[in-house]
């Protein structure tokens, strides 16, 4: 299916791995030009050079700290033209309301949800613009709420809400605000929080494949099945979509 997004911009955070990198490789190959953004600059050479090493499109990197306004700068003054948006950096901690220390909420927070906030603001005239599309990557832990994942869950839940708050304004100003929801994702740090919750459950990290068995379809999702909801969302296609979440989890728990 042509998704009609050749010759589109489009600027992805936390662009070197995971559900970023996928997304990078998935629109590169609908045929959009890319920013990838990261915070490690090989990270960002390396990725540059796997996507052009097989499909012709432009990419430029920014290496940035979005959990500062020093970062979000940076973004901000050397993108450049752009149609779309994915915000994706994020690494919240797991941890449940005593073990997560004030610190450490605050840290992850930073970057998202108010990260997300933050980039949104500064790109706003530019998405408005082109009348393209800001795709927030949030993460189904906003609608099912965990008492061990706590930063995360609230966190998601706010940006659930700032996607539809912010929706609003953008079908005033002629572009769209969607979000996606995934369950869990089969990468590193799917791997880091399954070891957390299994030291947690068992004592043995180790014992963290025990997990999935729980899973919808005993796995974790992949990243390509992400990222194929992010172009599309973000396609013409798409085009009456806004202020919708997308719940990519496999149908949840049972």
């Amino acid at each position: 299916m042509d998704l009609n997004l050749q010759g589109k911009r489009a600027i992805i955070t936390g662009a070197t791995k995971g559900i970023g990198l996928c997304a990078a490789h998935r629109l590169a190959q609908e045929g959009c030009d890319l920013v990838l953004v990261s915070r490690d600059n090989i990270a960002l050479d390396d990725a540059a050079a796997a996507i052009t090493g097989s499909l012709p499109v432009k990419i430029d990197t920014i290496a940035a700290d979005l959990s500062t306004m020093t970062g979000i700068e940076a973004v901000q003054e050397n993108c450049g033209p752009l149609d779309i948006l994915v915000n994706n950096a994020g690494a919240v901690p797991p941890g449940d309301l005593m073990s997560l220390s004030d610190a450490e909420w605050r840290g992850a927070w930073d970057l998202k949800p108010f990260g997300y906030i933050a980039l949104t603001r500064a790109l706003y005239p530019v998405i408005k613009e082109s009348r393209g599309v800001i795709v927030n990557i949030i993460g189904s832990a906003g609608e099912n709420p965990s008492a061990t994942y706590i930063a995360g869950s609230t966190g998601n839940a706010a940006l659930m809400m700032f996607t539809r708050s912010i929706a609003k304004s953008a079908q005033q100003d002629g572009f769209r605000v969607v979000g996606i929801n995934p369950g869990p994702v089969a990468t590193e740090r799917f791997d880091m929080l399954m070891k957390a919750e299994a030291q947690r459950r068992f004592g043995d990290e180790k014992r963290w494949p025990e997990l999935t068995a729980t899973l919808p379809y005993g796995r974790a999702a992949y990243g390509e099945e992400i990222s194929a909801a992010i172009a599309f969302l973000a396609s013409p296609l798409s085009a009456y979509t806004n202020g919708s979440i997308l719940t990519i989890d496999g149908g949840g728990i049972s």
